[in-house]
């Protein structure tokens, strides 16, 4: 009987982690122990290339699955290098001396070489589904067969076997089913088979199984459809389609063949807007695949919506949704990352270079960005479905982090316009600005035709001034952000100087206010607190009177931030302004100097009458409709 050897003392502490919490899900091992044989087959392929002695090419290699449910035993085999004795000392008696990795640093500069484990550690994942672990390998070359066994951190041994061919075979004898885990899973086919399509299918060397399958017997009667009509059978299947598309030549695909990965890879009936294929060299090398929807997912403004690329290293996946490739307001691409530059340290769902995986997210972001801008200056039609889809998380992406990353997006902006009333980027915006026009104007409401009869907006429109209509909660928020674009600065045409008027015209107003001073602090008076101040307005035409703010907060970011009933109520600081021009000016004079009682009656009316044309609700609705009535009624 064998010698039982001991794990060093560090190797147990990590053979204990790596059993009970380092993998999150313990399906993994499946893609450990596939990423292990493919890396012992690429080196006996790599030796292949340079010595006659080997015997095989590449189309003889494969990785083969065995499921036997009597025993409960599943074996991952392969016909790649194997080991010898000393080998399987080093490489599995030592946790975390990868043998792969080693190899890889002596064949460094030799772009045949494709190692995807390199630390020695996924071997050891198999024991959170086995009890009992058994590798059988015969190192090419070697007359002798050798097999190590081991229950777990107890120890293992290492003794002679009888193994004809070159290669190496693990079999796991799994645990017990228990209440909480199906360990007799992994011994399915179809659930094997669905493994593999996940984690390893592009695994460049063929992965087979014998795949259970059912047919009916020749004998059976027509209208038996008892399970006894049916007989099983096992046919060999290769689980892996081993060439991933992204790594093909963009020559030999067609869109269709980007459209159907699409449709069968993320579930959408619908063909992508656009996709995305790209080889990058430099810093960090990767293959990357992505794809712009043509409608968002059903829940993709959900907090249950997860964000995220696939990311493969050397065709291994690695992580299903790596948040950390894709900024927020890009959260809409589906795809995924493939490289061989992505180190993995104790599991290969904890990347160990963290700065690599920042360098290609920033190069993801910045091709992105170059292909929508593209899309938007050779395709507009195109590029406004996808604006139609998308549009408001890139404005959250410009709003969000303090404006940390409008910059980046500010040239994607579509805004409607008064011009045509068609949607519209701030570069067109202000190419197109009179000579002498001081501000990018903007209104904010509801929709477009609410905007339009806005009466702040009624005197711009009528000298030629083009007006952005921003009709979604989060964009003043976002001209807020920018501030100015261009060195031209946002300005609502709820506050401020327009910058419309002459200086005459401003000495007229001035003049005004000051000669009906008196009469502007009785309204802010008999409005008792609700506004800053009174004032004569230089930007109503036909309307008697309009609602404005001052300060940090406008009007349309009061209704938006109230309308989360667990926020603290905010409120914009308003101002009342009166068209001196209106007949209802001259009827405030009147009163002012013959009614006080009747002026304040008024001031309240014109005060509520000038929110619900805002589109924001009035204190007192009976109050406002006993004080019309009253009027209408004299």
């Amino acid at each position: 009987m064998a010698e039982t050897k001991q794990f060093k003392a560090e190797s147990k502490r990590l053979l204990d982690m790596m059993i009970n919490s380092i993998y999150t899900h313990r399906e993994i091992f499946i893609r450990e122990l596939i990423s292990n044989a493919s890396d012992a087959i690429d080196k006996l392929y790599f030796k292949s290339l340079t010595d006659d002695t080997v015997g095989m090419n590449k189309d003889d290699f494969e990785i083969r699955l065995t499921a036997d449910k009597d025993t409960r035993i599943l074996t991952v085999s392969d016909n790649g290098i194997g080991m010898n004795e000393e080998e399987l000392e080093n490489n599995l008696g030592i946790i975390a001396n990868s043998g792969s990795f080693k190899f890889k640093n002596e064949n460094e500069k030799n772009e045949d070489v494709d190692i995807i484990g390199q630390f020695g550690v996924g071997f050891y994942s198999a024991f959170m589904v086995a009890k009992e672990v058994e590798v059988r390998s015969k190192a090419f070359g070697a007359d002798k067969a050798y097999a190590w066994r081991s229950s777990g951190v107890d120890g293992y041994t290492i003794e002679e076997c009888d193994k004809e061919k070159v290669g190496t075979e693990i079999r796991l004898t799994l645990k017990e089913d228990t209440e909480t885990e199906n360990y007799s899973e992994f011994l399915d086919s179809y659930h094997l088979k669905e493994l593999v399509k996940k984690y390893s299918d592009y695994i460049r060397f063929p992965i087979k199984m014998d795949v259970e399958k059912s047919r009916r017997k020749t004998d059976a009667a027509d209208d038996d459809y008892s399970d006894n009509a049916y007989e099983t059978y096992y046919e060999n299947e290769t689980l892996n389609s081993m060439v991933p598309l992204w790594r093909r030549n963009k020559n030999e695909l067609k869109p269709e063949d980007y459209n159907n990965f699409y449709k069968d890879k993320y579930y959408d009936y619908n063909d992508p807007l656009k996709y995305i294929h790209s080889k990058i060299e430099g810093t960090v090398t990767y293959d990357s695949l992505l794809f712009i929807p043509s409608q968002p997912p059903f829940n993709f403004y959900s907090k249950d919506y997860e964000k995220g690329l696939q990311l493969y290293s050397s065709g291994v996946l690695i992580t299903d949704k790596c948040a950390d490739l894709l900024p927020d307001y890009f959260s809409f691409v589906r795809g995924l990352v493939d490289s061989a530059d992505i180190s993995l340290n104790i599991s290969r769902e904890m990347l160990q270079h963290d700065h690599q995986l920042k360098t290609i997210a920033r190069s993801i972001e910045k091709t992105i960005k170059n292909e929508l801008k593209k899309l938007l200056n050779n395709n507009r039609e195109e590029y406004e479905k996808f604006w139609k889809a998308f549009g408001i998380q890139i404005k959250f992406g410009c709003y969000d982090n303090y404006g940390r990353d409008c910059d980046a997006v500010k040239d994607l902006l579509l805004f409607t316009s008064s011009a045509e009333k068609k949607l519209v980027t701030l570069d067109e915006y202000v190419d197109r600005m009179k000579e002498d026009q001081k501000y990018i104007y903007y209104a904010a409401g509801d929709n477009v035709n609410m905007i339009e009869s806005l009466p702040q907006t009624e005197l711009l429109r009528d000298k030629g001034y083009e007006i952005l209509y921003l009709t979604d909660s989060v964009d003043e928020f976002v001209m807020k952000v920018l501030m100015r674009y261009k060195e031209k600065e946002f300005r609502s045409v709820s506050e401020g100087d327009l910058g419309i008027d002459t200086e005459e015209e401003k000495e007229e107003t001035k003049k005004l206010a000051e000669e009906n001073k008196d009469m502007l602090t009785l309204i802010k008076e008999a409005l008792d607190g609700k506004i800053k101040e009174a004032k004569i307005s230089d930007k109503l035409k036909s309307h008697p009177v309009c609602i404005s703010s001052v300060g940090r907060i406008s009007l349309e970011m009061e209704k938006v931030l109230n309308q989360n009933p667990q926020n603290e109520k905010v409120t914009s600081e308003k101002v009342l302004e009166l068209n001196p021009d209106h007949k209802i000016f001259s009827v405030m004079q009147k009163l002012f100097n013959e009614d006080k009682e009747k002026f304040k009656t008024y001031a309240s009316i014109l005060y509520d009458q000038a929110l619900l044309i805002e589109g924001m609700s009035i204190e007192d609705p009976v109050g406002f409709s006993n004080k019309v009535c009253a009027l209408m009624s004299e």
